[in-house]
């Protein structure tokens, strides 16, 4: 989950510790893929899919950006960057709401779970396709693309992995898990 083979630096090392093993829903499952090199000295990444009986409800990518001089407009040392993509059915797509009822989703996770950002800001985007030619006939589909980036107060990243998994399955229309139940480790995440 790094960069290259320099030594990490001891706060991106706690940070990546912190996201080693999570606990998910037995729907999410992740993998770790190359995070950007240009943005910042040292990156991680992982891409996330929420899938129920086969069928793919929701997927994103989850990145950690560290620059241990800090970057000004990060107001730290880190940044977290993600992403959630999910089909939405044709009903939700119209509602002129939507894109506020889907940023309270990232501003309620992070409430709920009383986890502190700093510079938390964010798109939501409506994408409508409409299908021609051999494809005609296929329904339209409409995708909600979230996209939000904070920077974490501490290396304690794990919490903010959990938290975007969360905002995966809201946004893939999974209901949260009642209190006092905590999933079960996944066999199937390529974290290690």
């Amino acid at each position: 989950m790094t960069s290259d083979r320099r030594e990490i630096p001891d706060r991106f090392a706690a940070a990546l510790q912190s996201m080693r093993r999570p606990r998910l829903r037995p729907e999410v499952h992740l993998e770790e893929v190359p995070g950007p090199g240009r943005v910042a000295p040292w990156s991680a990444a992982l891409e996330g899919e929420v899938v129920v009986s086969g069928l793919e409800l929701a997927t994103g990518r989850f990145v950690v950006l560290h620059d241990p001089a800090g970057q000004e407009t990060w107001q730290g040392d880190f940044r977290v960057v993600t992403l959630v993509r999910a089909t939405l059915e044709p009903e939700m797509a119209a509602d002129p709401l939507l894109g506020d009822v889907a940023w309270s989703w990232v501003t309620e996770t992070f409430d709920d779970a009383g986890v502190q950002v700093l510079a938390l800001g964010g798109t939501v985007t409506r994408v409508l396709s409409t299908s021609f030619g051999a494809l005609s006939g296929t329904p339209d589909a409409v995708d909600l693309e979230l996209r939000a980036s904070w920077t974490p107060t501490d290396t304690d990243l794990g919490t903010h992995l959990h938290l975007w998994v969360d905002l995966m399955a809201t946004a893939g229309g999974l209901p949260p898990l009642p209190d006092g139940v905590t999933a079960l480790t996944s066999r199937r995440t390529g974290i290690r």
